[in-house]
């Protein structure tokens, strides 16, 4: 018995150890887990992830975050989180839907909310989100939320950077703050970081900047207006993207091409449009005579320059006056323009190819209206339980409520029957349930969260206003050209709309802030990086008549000089944006239609400005176009002050090469000029442009410039090779217009003279010429044709070695 006593008791002794073990062990455990980045060192003090482009960083014994660029070995960002609110960083492998295989590091935050900081192979960018998790009893309501904010290191004081952002480039302490993106850059060198918002799902991202302890803050911000998270529930927050670049211009382009890829973005081949709304003759919504009169005039004169739509804008449509436009939507105003409805116009205009346009605002009616007396639910409310009415925008339709989705298909299926292909949807921003914040550039309070729960009560604002953006994208089955308009009557249907619209009005009514040819270019410029990526960016249309009080302002005195008339369609046309034209075509004077018809077609070059980072409104653009195997570039000269103005750059920092020389040529003044090396500066007169074709110098002859686009080569020469004393090139033609090409480099490498010109197809009616030599060194060869058609042409040389003084060029 005492046996059996002894053999239990060393029994219990052993279980007793074990557990003092296993209590040890877990206890351990639990300790490494709550201070892994404390004790789980290997042998650096830090915990990294890094990808080919950048390092990011857990330093142990500050508690911070840093992020280097691993070419530069520049460790840009600094303090990304506050290290009071750290309680945890794990290492681990993330899989993203639309990314791929990527690294992260997990962050416990107080509050046991998780941050996470992933790096992709093939992205030059931080991705940073916060998941939110509602570990309480009762439902939270996120007004807004604060991720993360970090300090930029450029290697320069603060007082010496400047910010780009959507309310323009200002010093980091006097910008109001950015919608989408902030680039913070150092001008002399144009290194700069560029942060922006990925998403846009369920709130509306801002960036602000201020200046602390001598370094650039920023401080990220994600307005929800009322994020409802249940108790017990977690959500995902918006994913910010943060990168370092030599060249902030590209880091912006970066960014754009992310969210295209973010969103799967295709965009539809843009066409130059003629809006309505401006025409001294025939405006706002025009009238069935005149809409087919004009579409048989752009059928006969202007489509094969490249117009392509016709819209019809505000005043078409039926409905009571009470606030702003008339919204009945679904049926035309019997007194009005359109009083035997819309298919005779709409037959006209797509008959001849283009596309038939249509204005009206899906996401507001007026709650007045006798019409919806019975269908008062149909409307967001504000807290005070008034139907959410804004100026001139309308009263807010709630876009969850399911007969509202219903009236909007229903609206969209019966343009559509009307044969309209095009929307161009104004006051936007009503979707989003905010006030009108007119003109919203820099971030302005907009009251979000001014509303009562939507009818899903789980859907934010800006969530819905997605979904009404993706109902008509999808009621439309991508059978129409989408254009929204416009963001800045209030910044919130900015980054909501991505991914969801092909254009976007980036600017306020053509000179509605007194800027007149300015208004839609400084917005053109600061958000260049997007067009063509994210969506088209839509500046307003052209003005090119004489006179008339939409184009005029206080400041100009030459609003009918030619000069000043080419000055903004010369710019739309080299940045590549989306060409807008609102006069009366059939009355312009031919030197005025002269312009459209030289500005409107689309290129496809990479178009950037040379001084993005020195002044609000660049004045040196760059385009540059490779696609056919022969570099073409194009600097666009604009001096949009009202003085003459001297511009001038390197050539290096001008994108070209500086080791080499240029042949240039002067598109609207016809003519060649002198040849650039290193640099160039030209004086230009007061509201005017300047666009020049430079080719590099070859030892052989080579085309400069054509006559058919301000592009000069970049859409019409398909194809171009010298061989053997021959050039021989393929033109796109447009029937009818005298087309010509200048050809520089016939004294170089020895005299060439042109013994020969002909065409190597095309029919007895096509004719090819030599010109007679008006400049040294230079050629010109006259093509014309009745048919539009693409033509081979063929010019042979005969060439002495001797150098000779005078020209030989024919």
């Amino acid at each position: 018995m005492i046996n059996k006593i002894s053999s239990r008791n060393k029994y219990v002794r052993k279980l007793f150890l074990i557990q003092i073990i296993l209590v040890f062990l877990c206890t351990s455990v639990n300790q490494l887990q709550a201070q892994s980045h404390t004790k789980n060192r290997p042998t650096e003090n830090q915990l990294s992830i890094s990808n080919s482009f950048l390092k990011l960083s857990f330093e142990y014994n500050s508690n911070m975050f840093t992020v280097t660029d691993i070419t530069s070995k520049r460790k840009f960002l600094k303090n990304l989180i506050s290290k009071e609110t750290i309680e945890n960083v794990n290492k681990a492998e993330v899989i993203n839907p639309v990314f791929g295989k990527g690294v992260l590091l997990s962050v416990s935050l107080a509050g046991r909310d998780t941050l996470l900081l992933a790096l992709y192979p093939s992205q030059p960018f931080v991705f940073i989100s916060q998941k939110i998790h509602n570990s309480g009893t009762e439902e939270l309501d996120i007004n807004k939320l604060t991720p993360v904010s970090f300090e930029i290191d450029l290697g320069k004081s603060a007082n010496l950077l400047k910010t780009l952002g959507t309310g323009g480039l200002l010093t980091p302490d006097k910008n109001p703050g950015s919608y989408i993106f902030l680039t913070t850059v150092d001008p002399v060198s144009r290194n700069g970081v560029v942060a922006g918002w990925l998403t846009q799902e369920k709130g509306s991202g801002v960036l602000f900047s201020t200046i602390k302890n001598e370094k650039v803050e920023i401080n990220p911000q994600i307005d929800y207006g009322h994020y409802y998270l249940p108790a017990g529930c977690s959500g995902n927050s918006e994913t910010l993207l943060v990168g370092y670049f030599d060249d902030a211009r590209i880091g912006e382009e970066l960014f754009a091409n992310v969210l295209a890829k973010q969103y799967a973005i295709k965009l539809p081949e843009r066409k130059a449009v003629y809006c309505s709304w401006y025409a001294e003759k025939n405006g706002g919504a025009g009238d069935e005579k005149s809409t087919i009169e004009l579409a048989h005039f752009a059928q006969s004169n202007l489509t094969k320059y490249g117009l392509g739509a016709i819209q019809l804008d505000d005043w078409w449509q039926d409905g009571g006056k009470y606030n702003g436009p008339r919204r009945g939507f679904d049926r035309v105003a019997p007194n009005g323009g359109y009083p035997n409805g819309m298919n005779n116009s709409t037959r006209a205009i797509t008959e001849g190819g283009m596309y038939a346009g249509i204005w009206w605002m899906p996401f507001a009616r007026n709650h007045q209206d006798p019409e919806y007396a019975n269908r008062q639910h149909w409307f967001a409310l504000r807290l005070n339980g008034k139907p959410y009415e804004t100026s001139w925008g309308g009263t807010s339709l709630d876009l969850t409520n399911p007969e509202v989705k219903e009236h909007i298909k229903f609206i969209c299926n019966k343009m559509t029957d009307w044969g309209f292909n095009y929307f161009k949807m104004d006051g936007l921003w009503t979707g989003t349930v905010t006030e009108q914040v007119y003109i919203n550039d820099g971030y302005k309070n907009d009251s979000i969260g001014n509303c009562k729960p939507l009818y899903n009560r789980l859907t934010t604002q800006i969530e819905a206003f997605r979904s009404g953006l993706k109902l008509i994208r999808e009621t439309t089955k991508g059978n129409v050209f989408l254009s929204g308009c416009c963001a800045s009557q209030n910044m919130r249907s900015f980054g909501g709309a991505i991914g969801l619209v092909d254009a976007m009005r980036i600017g306020p009514d053509f000179n509605h802030d007194g800027e007149s040819i300015r208004t839609g270019a400084i917005r053109a410029s600061r958000l260049y990086f997007l067009n063509g990526r994210v969506w088209w960016n839509d500046p307003d249309p052209s003005i090119v008549r004489e006179s008339g009080a939409a184009i005029a302002d206080s400041k100009t005195k030459g609003i009918g000089k030619l000069s000043r008339a080419r000055l903004l369609p010369s710019f739309v046309a080299v940045s590549g944006q989306l060409f807008l034209t609102s006069d009366w075509l059939p009355d312009l004077p031919a030197d005025r239609l002269d312009i459209l018809k030289h500005c409107m077609a689309s290129h496809y070059g990479v178009s950037r400005p040379v001084d993005a980072f020195d002044k609000s409104l660049p004045a040196i653009w760059l385009t540059t176009d490779k696609k056919t195997g022969t570099e073409r570039n194009v600097i666009g000269l604009f001096n949009w002050l009202l003085t003459p103005q001297v511009i001038s750059s390197g050539l290096k920092w001008a994108g070209l090469n500086e080791n080499q020389e240029y042949y240039v040529f002067d598109f609207w003044n016809k003519k060649p000029l002198d040849n650039i090396k290193d640099s160039f500066s030209y004086k230009l007169p007061e509201e005017s442009c300047c666009i020049l074709a430079v080719r590099a110098k070859s030892n052989h002859p080579v085309v400069v410039s054509t006559s058919q686009h301000i592009t000069q080569g970049m859409i019409d020469v398909l194809e171009e090779k010298w061989d053997r004393e021959t050039l021989t090139g393929t033109s796109k033609l447009i029937g009818g217009d005298d087309y010509e090409i200048r050809i520089a480099g016939l004294n170089d490498s020895g005299i060439r003279v042109a013994i020969e010109a002909k065409l190597l197809d095309g029919n007895s009616n096509d004719t090819i010429s030599i010109l007679p030599a008006t400049e040294k060194g230079w050629l010109r060869i006259a093509i014309k044709s009745n048919d539009s058609k693409t033509i081979k042409w063929q010019i042979k040389f005969s060439k002495n070695n001797k150098k000779k003084t005078e020209d030989y060029s024919l």
